[in-house]
């Protein structure tokens, strides 16, 4: 759950940090009962660090419980609360943050996305059981577009293209589409639903589609939480092929998706603690992806999602399973200066 800094096929997040690089962790996420605890109450604000120097980490409010990001201009982040609905924007230079939305009782933000032609930051989640996607004007904060999705069961993550907003469902086996005009990026007013289908895994329990991000050939990007693996999506048809991953541990339980030009992050894609780079490739045969290293920081506490800003990979340190949410600290943590240059094309 998204990101992330539309580049009409692609998606972009990140600022400048000191990353640990290691091997691959063995524990498998525990993705049950994520967005439990209570909202926190008057949130502190975000420390200011110098922008002399590369940050470490970046504070945000205590008690936040964040889920998703994005990045906008001018290297600024936009972080979502799944304890009350808040979005808190700040500099990925400085540290500096502020709120940009008021919290509303009931309501769980995930996945975040901000498009550059329309300045809106459109957001997935809910209000009390209805599922809805918010388009924010991500300078006032202002709700210009609040859409419920019928039949909905948990909206996660977001990604945005050229003609539509794509919403992953981890509990209900569909994509939801919302139709976007090209030259502005506002809303048609037309919402459809792709049905998961082919290589798919049906979701009986637990959370299936999780992250979403797409290829430069217009084909999705979709990982699966409970059963693992990677797996690209026809946007027409909904046809899902499983991706093989050569090398390294496989996906067992990703959550959020960053793809850099050849290069995908799956967040938590093995460990808790730790964001997989893979390797993407197409021949004849299809896609495939092999894995390259896993990223590491002794500062990670269970990441849900990740933007990459200026050769830097931010991860949002989600901490799910933490005894008290509602009065835990929570960050966003830097992994890798030039993160992509060690990782060779083959």
């Amino acid at each position: 759950m998204n990101t992330r800094r539309l580049t009409y096929l692609g998606r972009i997040r990140t600022a400048a940090g000191a990353a640990v690089i290691g091997t691959a962790l063995l524990a498998s996420p525990a993705l049950a009962g994520e967005f439990t605890g209570a909202a926190p109450s008057s949130p502190a604000p975000a420390k200011a660090a110098s922008s002399k120097k590369a940050l470490t980490t970046i504070d945000l409010p205590t008690g936040f419980r964040p889920e998703g990001i994005t990045s906008g201009p001018r290297r600024t982040f936009f972080a979502g609360s799944v304890a009350d609905g808040c979005i808190w924007t700040g500099s990925l230079k400085t540290g500096a943050g502020h709120r940009l939305t008021a919290g509303v009782p009931g309501r769980s933000l995930r996945g975040l996305q901000w498009d550059q032609r329309s300045n809106l930051l459109w957001a997935a989640g809910q209000d009390g059981s209805q599922g809805i996607v918010l388009a924010v004007d991500a300078t006032s904060g202002a709700v210009e577009h609040r859409i419920e999705v019928p039949g909905s069961a948990f909206l996660n993550d977001v990604l945005i293209e050229p003609n539509a907003v794509w919403v992953t469902d981890s509990r209900v086996d569909r994509l939801t589409r919302i139709d976007l005009r090209a030259a502005t990026g506002l809303p048609t007013g037309q919402t459809n639903f792709i049905t998961l289908k082919g290589a798919w895994p049906a979701t009986t329990t637990g959370n299936g589609a999780n992250g979403i991000d797409n290829l430069w050939d217009g084909t999705l990007l979709l990982d699966n939480s409970t059963h693992g693996g990677i797996y690209t999506v026809d946007p027409h048809t909904g046809e899902t092929k499983n991706i093989l991953v050569k090398r390294g541990p496989g996906i067992t339980g990703g959550d959020g998706l960053e793809r850099k030009g050849h290069t995908l992050f799956v967040v938590r894609g093995n460990s808790r603690n730790a964001v997989e780079a893979l390797k993407l490739h197409h021949s004849r045969k299809g896609w495939r992806a092999t894995w390259r290293r896993t990223l590491t920081s002794p500062q990670l506490d269970v990441p849900s999602t990740a933007t990459f800003v200026n050769h830097t990979l931010w991860a949002v340190n989600a901490r799910f399973g933490v005894a008290d949410p509602a009065t835990a600290s929570y960050l966003l943590v830097p992994l890798g200066k030039k993160v992509l240059s060690g990782i060779a094309p083959l």
